[in-house]
């Protein structure tokens, strides 16, 4: 049958999730347990990203650990470098990085950061789901278990399901905050009795409650509810995007199988209209209406729908990553426009990023002439100016500061104490420095002044040096 001659599809479906009913409420989803190559590839994926997780708040570069976003102290460790609240600007082109990033990979490759990276998806399917299908079964028996009466069996499975749950939530929720606080911290937190950290105990309390809600209850409902990814992607995609596709134009009109039947010759697609696809979704739709925002690209349906086209002898791939202009108009995937200008643009931004962390100085300093002050004449002739200064440590240690001058004979005096610059804090206070009038050239000197710790120079910075005409 033609195109034209298929009847108008119903996309009433559209109007609201398939999760919720038409009195609002929640339709509890109870996936098939899924299994194949797609399956076994994001188990692999999951296993090497949940050991990443687990590890690194205890992995160490350079003394650093690999990651810590510690708010509390505004102190950031990525990948052994410390960032301070100084490299704000960092932050904002890295976030900026990353919503172009974001847009280039969902125009191109749809939601597949959902299905095979999202931390949600990955405990959510590779372990939470897996624990329920070892203790409840599959999911009819999920189903019978759930309307029978409560019995001793059902106590003893239910109960050890949320034990499990529960366990599996404080492990993950001490994990983020050790990513918060540190290894070092959690670790005396955890083996100090409560008291003597009674707000480290609360966050770990409330991080796992949070955790167990999320995987226990929420599950799939905060990927098409509460995440806003699947909202977003409906402005990114277009027809050119790669996604999880039904192929209509093979699969149409679907009808049931019947062996030795040649289904082309009496107008039947080859979908076999098993439902394999729709029992394994783990957000309740049917991938056969298209593109749909609770689709998170998790490939369980093409698993499904392949092993049923090799049973009954049609060709995998009716259901696959592909575009709709691969489907619709035959034609394979290419860079479109659109394509090109996100990669230019992220391109360029990476570029900056890389360039300002590679330049990025431990400490940052401004040497400023006073406003408002004129040059003093010393009393041996020489000739003084009064300079505010200010300098950010950037590093996780304290250090002893000096200033020296660089490419003049002179000297630099401090107004008050030596300078002893704490981590990740600022020192400011004013300075003099003290030229001999043969170094003046007129009435505006360029002078360089040398940051430094011990014998090492950590900075230079350009002032100006004011004296009187003809020096």
């Amino acid at each position: 049958m033609s195109q034209q001659q298929q009847p108008a599809r119903d996309e009433s479906f559209r109007d609201s999730i398939a999760t919720v009913d038409k009195q609002g409420k929640r339709i509890w989803v109870y996936p098939k347990k899924p299994s194949g190559k797609f399956y076994r590839w994001r188990t692999w994926v999951s296993w090497g990203l949940l050991a990443l997780l687990f590890a690194g708040p205890f992995i160490r570069i350079g003394g650093e650990p690999l990651l810590m976003v510690n708010i509390l102290e505004r102190r950031f460790v990525i990948f052994g470098q410390t960032f301070w609240p100084q490299d704000i600007h960092l932050f904002v082109l890295a976030f900026i990085t990353g919503i172009v990033f974001i847009a280039l990979f969902t125009v191109v490759f749809g939601r597949l950061f959902c299905g095979w990276v999202c931390p949600q998806t990955i405990f959510m399917e590779m372990v939470f789901r897996k624990i329920e299908y070892a203790i409840e079964g599959d999911w009819k028996q999920q189903q019978a278990l759930n309307k029978a009466p409560w019995t001793t069996q059902k106590v003893v499975k239910k109960t050890a399901k949320h034990v499990i749950f529960f366990a599996i939530a404080f492990l993950i929720g001490n994990t983020f905050l050790a990513y918060i606080i540190g290894s070092d911290a959690l670790i005396e937190t955890v083996t100090s009795p409560p008291a003597e950290h009674l707000g480290g105990f609360i966050a770990m309390v409330v991080f796992s409650l949070a955790f167990y809600g999320v995987f226990a209850f929420m599950r799939e409902q905060v990927c098409t509810t509460v995440c806003p990814y699947g909202r977003l992607q409906g402005v990114l995609l277009d027809r050119k995007s790669v996604v999880i596709a039904y192929d209509h134009e093979r699969g149409e009109q679907r009808a049931k199988f019947r062996k030795g039947e040649d289904r082309g010759a009496v107008g039947k697609g080859d979908c076999i209209d098993c439902k394999a696809c729709v029992h394994v979704c783990p957000t309740g739709i049917d991938i056969r209406n298209g593109t749909q925002l609770e689709c998170v690209n998790c490939t369980a349906c093409i698993d499904a729908c392949d092993h049923m086209m090799e049973g009954v002898g049609l060709p995998k791939g009716l259901i696959r990553y592909a575009s709709e202009s691969e489907i619709a108009d035959k034609q394979p995937f290419h860079f479109t426009t659109r394509m090109k200008a996100y990669s230019a643009v992220l391109a360029v931004l990476v570029g900056v990023m890389v360039t300002l962390v590679v330049t990025r100085t431990e400490v940052e300093a401004t040497v400023l002439r006073t406003p408002g002050m004129l040059f003093q004449e010393q009393e041996d002739g020489r000739i003084s100016n009064l300079y505010t200064y200010k300098v950010v440590n950037k590093t996780n240690h304290d250090m002893p500061i000096e200033f020296r001058l660089m490419d003049l004979p002179g000297e630099v005096k401090l107004v008050g104490r030596d300078v002893e610059l704490e981590r990740a804090k600022l020192a400011e206070g004013e300075l003099f420095i003290v030229l001999d009038r043969d170094q003046l050239q007129g009435m505006k000197t360029k002078v360089k002044v040398g940051v430094y710790s011990g014998e090492e120079l950590i900075e230079e910075v350009s002032t100006s040096f004011v004296g009187p005409m003809g020096g």
